[in-house]
């Protein structure tokens, strides 16, 4: 671990006698007669300090091991809290991510405390109470602020609601030592100091930021959602925690979900509701309809009922459904074009546990690509498929099976189709497969259903390079070293193949002297493509190379300014430096480039797609990724123009449709360089 500087141990303890008294909670202190315990945790932090002091070694374990039993307790996690200065000091957190609070994700955060291993779970649980102590004023980190501090303990609070006000989970019971019995008493220890309002609202908050996006895969968020519905009852009588907005917000997800319309207010299950709508006149029906289409359109969420409804219309009064999916003209139209074909669709893909289609098929429509002619005979194929034996057992492994693996997939499908820029995975080596998918959907949805067959029917996907086949049933594995499982069905089947072709056109272009991207993007997402390409970096020293033009390159291929005022015809793809908010670089990273335009601040802005499931990201120097609020579609991530340009390393572009380089202004080109050489670039 890195050596910290050391400070005096003697002011570590009279920070923690302040820190006991602020808290106004029982605290051991090394001269109260305290358990054998707390003496143990104060001898293993002082051999810490003294390890770390000399030879930079450090005997974390043993502090671990004494903090263990602490953590069952107020008593105890009182004593750690008081010793927060100490630990620190100690250099327990030296060398690790937990050393850079200020670079700490609440999801990740939330995921180690609850599936992480042992130890890593209780250094977690001892960074959260160092947090607690940042928040309230009591210890002072150079890395992070108070603010920062309660904001990511209030978030991650949040994301663990069942933990703070229900009851264990058999999963976390069962885990070894009692562990989910101590980071229960770690959350409601938090929650006495942080109250429930903050909870609340960050939670809300943190919803609606994911659901402006319009991802996909929504199970996670709907798990959010049934967690403050679960907990209203609760929240209630806490003064202020459901006080203006916050609870106007959280009503209307819980009503999205459970209760969007009067047939359905009170949540009262498939079988009542079904019998409310046999019971109904066309009014009724008319104003179920209605409320049906706000809901899913205002949260992108689809209430479990829905699908009922809209079945019971097919055969009651099938000229309802375009009321019920909330189609404009364009959409209308296209159902009316293609009556068939949607009745079918709707009758093969949507039931409660395929209830996000609905959206996806609405979206779908409104996008007109059934008009392009190979579309709907390709969606023909797709209901009529039979899906082969492994395909079907990794559907069935992954979504259940309460509905054929068929009806799984075609409801991705739809979903894919409607949302192109709602597919995402987090795993990061699987970007390019998870971004050629997305691209397919936006541009050539044909192209996508033929790959989505392949993989479901045959097991196997084709495809060319270089005038050769390569099929993946021939391959070994790819750049995953697992397949994915937290994605859609079609995400599910399709890019593990996709993983491995990749990889093997990137072995097939190794040697040439140059980033293999350049010959396998456009072979491997398609012809349109572009045939220029231009990269920052030297594949053999990983160094800059001719910097300057790149960026004067960038601009003059993409900038409506210095281009001559072309838009981007097609999305192209691009690769960026991803780095941490503390700038750090994190690694490449596969994206696409979506359009340049003149946000309602008349700032240029990139509007780019992130294929990581949340593209909200705080990349360092004031760099925040916006996906609302700046003109953003549904799914797009959004940078000016000179923030985008210093984290690209690489792209694409027509070289008959660029500018003159040397007309792009020198300052903004030197801006975007100085905040490269700032962060990712730095020593390069």
């Amino acid at each position: 671990m890195a050596c910290p500087n050391v400070i005096d141990m003697s002011q570590d303890r009279t920070d923690r006698e302040r820190m006991s008294v602020d808290t106004g909670e029982p605290a051991h202190h090394d001269d109260d007669g305290s358990s054998e315990q707390v003496k143990q945790l104060d001898a293993a932090i002082e051999r810490l300090a003294a390890a770390n002091a000399i030879a930079e070694v450090s005997p974390v374990f043993e502090v671990i091991e004494a903090a263990r039993p602490l953590m069952s307790d107020d008593m105890g996690l009182q004593a750690l809290y008081a010793r927060v200065p100490a630990i620190e000091a100690a250099g327990f957190f030296g060398g690790s991510d937990w050393d850079y609070p200020q670079t700490l994700v609440p999801s990740l955060a939330v995921r180690t405390v609850r599936h992480g291993d042992p130890i890593a779970t209780l250094v977690e649980s001892l960074s959260q109470i160092r947090l607690l102590a940042v928040a309230k004023g009591d210890y002072s980190h150079p890395s992070i602020s108070a603010e920062h501090a309660h904001h990511f303990l209030a978030q991650v609070m949040a994301m663990n609601l069942d933990l703070v006000v229900g009851d264990l989970h058999e999963g976390d019971r069962l885990r070894p030592d009692r562990l989910g019995y101590a980071v229960q008493a770690l959350y409601r220890y938090l929650l006495r100091h942080l109250g429930y309002e903050n909870l609340l609202e960050h939670l809300v908050a943190e919803v609606w930021r994911i659901l402006a996006q319009r991802p996909v895969q929504v199970e996670g968020v709907k798990q959010m959602v049934t967690q403050i519905a679960s907990c209203l009852p609760r929240l209630e009588d806490r003064p202020n925690a459901m006080a203006g907005e916050v609870g106007d917000d959280a009503l209307q997800l819980i009503n999205a979900v459970f209760s969007p319309t009067e047939g359905c207010r009170e949540d009262p299950g498939f079988e009542a509701y079904a019998e409310r709508l046999s019971c109904m006149d066309d009014a009724a029906l008319l104003q179920e309809a209605i409320a049906f289409a706000q809901a899913m359109h205002s949260t992108g969420l689809v209430s479990p009922y829905m699908p009922g409804f809209i079945r019971y219309l097919r055969s009651r009064w099938n000229a309802l459904i375009p009321t019920a999916l909330g189609l404009s003209y364009t959409g209308a139209d296209a159902f009316h074009c293609y009556p068939a074909l949607i009745h079918t669709l709707i009758d093969e893909a949507l039931f409660a546990e395929t209830s996000q289609a609905a959206y996806g098929l609405a979206m779908m429509l409104e996008r007109g690509i059934l008009y392009s002619p190979p579309v709907a005979p390709s969606l023909w194929r797709q209901l009529r498929m039979t899906l082969c034996e492994p395909a079907a057992e990794k559907i069935v492994a992954v979504f259940g099976d309460r509905r054929s693996p068929e009806c799984f997939l075609l409801a991705d499908v739809l979903n894919v189709l409607g949302r192109p820029l709602g597919v995402g995975q987090g795993n990061y080596p699987t970007c390019q497969s998870t971004r050629a998918l997305s691209m397919w959907a936006f541009n050539t949805p044909a192209d996508l259903l033929r790959v989505v067959a392949w993989a479901a029917r045959d097991d196997e996907i084709v495809m060319r390079f270089e005038g050769h086949s390569i099929s993946s049933r021939d391959l070994g594995a790819g750049l995953a070293a697992e397949p994915p499982v937290d994605v859609d069905a079609v995400s599910l089947l399709t890019v593990p193949h996709l993983d491995r072709i990749y990889f093997e056109m990137g072995r097939r272009s190794v040697g040439r002297g140059e980033d293999p991207h350049k010959w396998v993007n456009a072979e491997f997402h398609g012809d349109h493509v572009g045939h220029g390409f231009r990269i920052a970096v030297d594949v053999f020293t990983g160094g800059l190379k001719d910097f300057e033009g790149f960026m004067r390159d960038f601009y003059a291929a993409y900038h409506p300014f210095y281009n001559g005022n072309i838009p981007v015809i097609n999305p192209q793809p691009a690769g960026i430096a991803v780095t941490d908010s503390a700038t750090r670089f994190l690694g490449w990273h596969a994206i696409t480039i979506q359009r340049l335009t003149l946000d309602p601040n008349q700032v240029m802005r990139v509007y780019f797609f992130n294929p990581n499931n949340d593209s909200g990201q705080d990349w360092g120097q004031g760099i925040v990724t916006s996906t609302q609020g700046h003109g953003e579609l549904y799914g797009e991530a959004s940078l000016p123009v000179a923030q985008f340009a210093s984290r690209l390393y690489v792209f694409h572009y027509d070289p008959l449709e660029k500018g003159e380089p040397a007309d792009v202004p020198d300052d903004e080109v030197y801006r975007a360089m100085g905040l490269a050489r700032d962060s990712w670039a730095s020593g390069r």
